[in-house]
C-alpha cells in the first residue's frame, strides 16, 4: 500500500505523483462538476413553477456555489493554495479499484493494498461535493427564505431537499462506478443530451423556429443542450487533431434541426388522423 499522493511502478515500488492531470482527466473532472449544478437548475425550474419569479436568482445561487466549491476544492488539493494539481496517469480500469486486488500469499490472510492510484481523480470529487453540499446549506435557504414569495412555506425548500437526496447518489455513483464513469461519461453526455433535448421539446410542443422564438427560456435550454452536446463531441476527440477534430463540432445542431423539420411528419393527431382516413 502507497501513501496517499502516490503509486507503485514498474518495480512495486511507491512514487510521488508528479505528472498533472491531462486535457481528458480535466474534461472528466469538468463533467462531475457539471453534474451537481445541472441537477440543481433541473430540480429548482421543476419546483419554482410559473408563479414564482425567484427561479433565476435560484440558478445563479446554484451555479456560485457549484464555481467557488470547485475553486476551494483546487485550492486545498495538492500543492496547497494553487489551481493546479498533480495527478497520477490513468492507465487501465483497474487502476480505478485497488481494493479489489489485494493479494492473499496463502490463501488465508489477505494482504490490504488498497491505494488511490488514480490520485486525486476519484477523492477530489467527494471533497467537492462535501464542499457543494456546505456551500448550499449556509447559503440557499437564506435566499429562499426571503424571494420564493410566489410559492407556499412547503414547497419553497423543495429544491434543497431534493438536493438532499441526490448529493448521496452522486457520492455512492462515484465511489462504486468512478472508473466506469471516466471511460463512459463522454457517451453518456450525447445520450443525455439527445434524449433530454427530445423530451423538452415534445413535452413544450415546439415544432418549428418559430415556437422556439416564441419564448427567450426554450432558446436558452437549447442552447444548453448544445454546450454540454459540444463538450461531449470535445471529450470523445479530446481535441487531439485540430483539422479534423474541430469540423465535428458542426454536428453539435444537427439533432434539433433533424427533430424541427421531421416534427411535423411525426404529430400523434396527424398520424391518427391519416390512420383513420385509410380505413
Amino acid at each position: 500500500v502507497c501513501p496517499r499522493g502516490q503509486r507503485t511502478d514498474e518495480n512495486k515500488i511507491c512514487r510521488e505523483c508528479m505528472g498533472s492531470p491531462d486535457r481528458y482527466d480535466w474534461l472528466y473532472l469538468g463533467f462531475m462538476a457539471m453534474l451537481p449544478l445541472v441537477l440543481h437548475w433541473f430540480f429548482i425550474e421543476w419546483y419554482s413553477g410559473k408563479k414564482s419569479s425567484s427561479a433565476l436568482l435560484q440558478h445563479i445561487t446554484a451555479l456560485f456555489e457549484c464555481s467557488i466549491a470547485a475553486i476551494v476544492t483546487l485550492l486545498v488539493s495538492d500543492p496547497v493554495g494553487s489551481l493546479h494539481i498533480r495527478s497520477c496517469k490513468v492507465k487501465k480500469l483497474s487502476d480505478w479499484y485497488t481494493m479489489l486486488y489485494n493479494p492473499s500469499p496463502d490463501y488465508i490472510t489477505t494482504v490490504h493494498c488498497t491505494h488511490e492510484a488514480v490520485y486525486p481523480l476519484y477523492t477530489i470529487v467527494f471533497i467537492y461535493y462535501a464542499f457543494c453540499l456546505v456551500l448550499m446549506m449556509l447559503l440557499r435557504p437564506l435566499l429562499v427564505k426571503k424571494i420564493a414569495c410566489g410559492l407556499g412555506k412547503s414547497d419553497r425548500f423543495k429544491s434543497i431537499y431534493a438536493a438532499l437526496y441526490f448529493f448521496p447518489i452522486l457520492t455512492v455513483l462515484q465511489a462504486v462506478g468512478g472508473g466506469l464513469l471516466y471511460y463512459a461519461f463522454p457517451y453518456i453526455i450525447l445520450v443525455l443530451s439527445l434524449v433530454t433535448l427530445a423530451v423538452y421539446m415534445s413535452a413544450s410542443e415546439v415544432e418549428s423556429f418559430k415556437d422556439l422564438l416564441v419564448r427567450k427560456k426554450r432558446l436558452v435550454v437549447l442552447f444548453s443542450h448544445w454546450l454540454l452536446h459540444a463538450y461531449g463531441i470535445i471529450s470523445i476527440s479530446k481535441l487531439d487533431k485540430l483539422e479534423q477534430d474541430l469540423p465535428l463540432l458542426a454536428l453539435v445542431p444537427a439533432p434539433a434541426l433533424f427533430y424541427l423539420l421531421t416534427a411535423k411528419y411525426t404529430e400523434p393527431s396527424r398520424i391518427l388522423s391519416e390512420g383513420g382516413n385509410g380505413h
